[in-house]
């Protein structure tokens, strides 16, 4: 039987210095501004609790978070070695309006976002909402660290974490 033991990520790993030196890249999108507020102040309170640093990038919606990934890729933002960032925290809004419009924005948004992250191994927490209304979007986005946007950086911890124990690191 194999036994695997994990340190956690999470309110438990905060301030244990576990992630001093990570760096993550923060992709917005402004379309709701009030709504990116709150996710940005959840994730960014969660990457400091962590003793990590960021950097923001901004974008007018949801479609063009991958392409901003896809460009930092491009540029050897995440080559091994070289790296400027360890993990990306994905951040913004679809809200269900009256046409299909919102159904090809979350698919392809979520879709390239994914294929990205996988197919090119960088740890992504995926914070973009996909709601029916406005309310059900703040009701998500508000709480700090425990609401969407801090959740999403938790993911993406939770990422690095796994990828630098199968790189043999002590994460």
């Amino acid at each position: 039987m194999v036994q695997v033991r994990s340190k956690s990520v999470g309110a438990d790993a905060a301030g244990d210095g576990r992630f001093e030196g990570t760096r993550i890249l923060i992709i917005e999108a402004r379309f709701y501004e009030h709504i990116a507020d709150a996710l940005v102040a959840g994730a960014v309170a969660e990457i400091e609790a962590m003793g990590a640093a960021y950097e923001r990038i901004v974008v007018p919606g949801a479609l063009e978070i991958p392409q901003v990934l896809v460009a930092a890729v491009a540029a050897g933002r995440f080559d091994e070695g070289a790296a400027d960032y360890d993990g990306v925290v994905a951040l913004g809004c679809v809200i269900r309006g009256e046409t299909s419009h919102y159904d090809i924005v979350v698919n392809n948004a979520n879709h390239w976002l994914m294929d990205v992250a996988i197919g090119q191994a960088i740890p992504v927490g995926n914070g973009i909402l996909t709601v029916d209304t406005e309310a059900q979007a703040m009701a998500r986005a508000e709480g700090g660290r425990a609401g969407k946007g801090g959740d999403a950086a938790r993911a993406c911890f939770a990422l690095i974490d796994a990828a630098r124990r199968f790189q043999g690191e002590d994460a």
